[in-house]
């Protein structure tokens, strides 16, 4: 149960995660209002507390939120705002004559009570704020999802970019279906994939990782993008081991635009057996947006098709360890 102390912790995190720049794109309220001519005044200061606060909300409260909503004014169904996704109601009589900042304040309240929990967590200049619209979710798995990012993701900020965010979002959401996916500074969950999956808190690398990435639309091709966020959590995850993720032994069929682990691993053996730091250095690039085809041979002297030959010729020549809590 959310404690109505940290409302003003929540202001502060929507405010970070909606920009003032695009509160209002893509987002429309429709207020159902019979007498709209005669609460013309009272309408207006509505829709500024549904610009200023209903971003926000959805954009950190996980996937698919509705953007367009619907305004209905009720007299006792609510003593104040009741909220959700696409829907506010608000009490006819207790609006009038309130401030702005009051509406605000209250539809706050009345959105974040749709999140099982909130919490926001600080340690060494990092912040992490934790979302869960899961009633089911461990305990245990939240702990572990959130040690995990303090372990690891302050290496990666400082290894690989250290213009990296400082601040971080989770949300563990029950309607999405896949595994993971990081958008901006947010990272959604798949709250059924956690249950089932309750060990694989490296995930939490993986998605780091590409928050760190941050490389923009049409950086480089996407088995890059993921074939190095697999390799970092190879490299640099907690407890692969407690999961059970290893990259898979090379076959005839794989190519390393497989993606993932299979790429993984090729940049595993890159690093073993051709040049040290490639990997960092590509990642550069992209975020630079300075990679071509042709980084490869002005990296290492070989395209990577060549290097992709050479590594399926003696693909064991690779020392892999892989890391684990016990």
């Amino acid at each position: 149960m959310i404690k109505k102390f940290l409302i003003l912790a929540l202001a502060s995190c929507l405010a970070v995660v909606a920009s003032a720049q695009n509160r209002e794109r893509g987002y429309k309220i429709v207020i159902n209002d019979k007498d709209s001519a005669t609460n013309a005044a009272l309408n207006v200061k509505l829709k500024a507390a549904f610009i200023n606060v209903y971003p926000g909300f959805a954009q950190a409260d996980g996937y698919r939120t509705k953007r367009n909503v619907v305004l209905d004014f009720v007299t006792d169904e609510t003593p104040t705002i009741k909220a959700k996704a696409g829907e506010i109601k608000v009490n006819s009589e207790w609006v009038k004559n309130k401030s702005q900042r009051k509406i605000e304040k209250e539809l706050f309240t009345a959105l974040y009570k749709n999140w099982v929990s909130y919490s926001k967590e600080k340690h060494k200049g990092y912040t992490l704020t934790f979302i869960s619209k899961d009633p089911g979710l461990d305990p245990t798995v939240r702990k572990n999802l959130i040690a995990t990012y303090f372990e690891i993701y302050p290496t990666l900020v400082k290894t690989f970019n250290q213009k990296s965010t400082h601040d971080v979002l989770f949300v563990v959401d029950t309607a999405y279906k896949a595994v993971a996916e990081a958008s901006g500074n947010r990272i959604l969950f798949s709250a059924g994939y956690m249950k089932a999956h309750p060990t694989d808190i490296d995930v939490v690398t993986h998605e780091t990782m590409h928050i760190v990435q941050g490389y923009g639309y049409s950086a480089g091709p996407v088995w890059l993008t993921e074939g190095i966020a697999d390799y970092v959590r190879y490299k640099f995850g907690v407890d692969n081991v407690g999961s059970k993720w290893s990259l898979p032994a090379y076959n005839a069929k794989q190519n390393y635009t497989n993606s993932y682990r299979i790429t993984a691993r090729f940049f595993a053996w890159l690093e073993q057996n051709v040049k040290p730091g490639l990997v960092a250095a590509l990642d550069q690039q992209l975020r630079a947006h300075q990679y071509t085809a042709q980084s490869w041979t002005a990296l290492t002297g070989k395209s990577v098709d060549q290097l992709w030959e050479d590594y399926s010729k003696e693909p064991e020549k690779v020392n892999l360890t892989y890391s684990s809590k016990k």
